[in-house]
């Protein structure tokens, strides 16, 4: 149950209001940015909020359990702080949010109605559609680590401890948005990172999906064209399996999976002649 300010409990019982909706973002990077469907600015809380930008929210959903509150957020892209390049670098990922109702005849009656997380980006050219997660969301995710047979470290970072360094390229001709072939050989493989660092696309990172010789794959489409002469880096690429760790790497003391974990047809396996499971090593010795 939302407690509203007593002015603005009174300004809904006089019958005639004068309300609009008002979404602040607090991105990754730290900057904050306001956006109200009201049709002239708003300032509240130190934060304006920039009218006519198209936002339009969608049907909210909220339980009484512990089910995450959604809702979807569609708006054009036509402000200067919220562009598809900001977007389609994931400046907005996991973005802190707040949606108020406000009096704009007087911003200082106004209500916090959800606080939550961006989820779900979907963009286009023109316009967006945003999904609103509520704060339940994090119950959601993972806690402490998983039992795979993969490795969960990030390749470079301090539990995988080999030293990444980037290397540098040049697009020499172009497919399309997502593969082109470079002006000389690599060998960092797939799943590594490569980044523009110009062009178009510049600052833009896409992870590699496959590389064989001087031929790159990525696996998404950047959003800005890839032309010839546009330099890049890209760091070595890592499946996370223990023969890549220990082959590739050389790193296979620090492997974070479990490769010789048994899968459940070998948990649930009965005894016979031919696999007597004596407790011997299924591996080896």
């Amino acid at each position: 149950m939302k407690t509203l300010p007593p002015g603005l409990q009174t300004h809904l019982s006089s019958g005639t209001t004068t309300l609009c909706w008002c979404w602040k973002i607090i991105r990754r990077d730290g900057t904050v940015l306001g956006f109200t469907d009201h049709d002239a600015p708003l300032a509240f809380a130190g934060t304006t909020f920039a009218a006519a930008t198209g936002f339009t929210a969608g049907e909210m959903k909220s339980a009484a359990d512990l089910s995450v509150d959604n809702l979807s957020v569609v708006g054009a892209l036509n402000a200067d702080s919220l562009n598809e390049h900001d977007l389609a670098a994931g400046l907005f990922d996991n973005a802190a949010i707040e949606i108020w109702r406000v009096n704009w005849a007087a911003p200082d009656q106004r209500v916090l109605i959800r606080s939550g997380t961006l989820g779900e980006v979907k963009r286009g050219k023109t316009a967006f559609e945003a999904e609103v997660r509520g704060l339940t969301q994090r119950l959601n995710q993972p806690v402490g680590r998983v039992f795979s047979h993969v490795c969960d470290a990030v390749l470079g970072d301090a539990r995988c401890t080999v030293a990444v360094t980037p290397v540098a390229g040049t697009v020499a001709t172009v497919s399309d948005n997502r593969r082109f072939t470079a002006s000389t050989s690599f060998a960092v493989g797939a799943g590594g990172k490569l980044t523009f660092t110009s062009g178009a696309n510049a600052g833009r990172a896409m992870e590699v999906k496959r590389q064989t010789g001087a031929a790159f794959e990525l696996w998404q489409v950047m959003s800005e064209v890839i032309a010839a002469g546009d330099s890049f880096t890209v760091t070595p690429g890592c499946d996370h399996a223990f023969a890549t760790c220990k082959t590739k790497f050389s790193n296979a003391v620090n492997f974070r999976g479990h490769p010789y974990m048994i899968g459940a047809d070998a948990a649930f396996a009965v005894a016979s002649s031919s696999t007597p499971l004596d407790g011997e090593s299924r591996y080896g010795n």
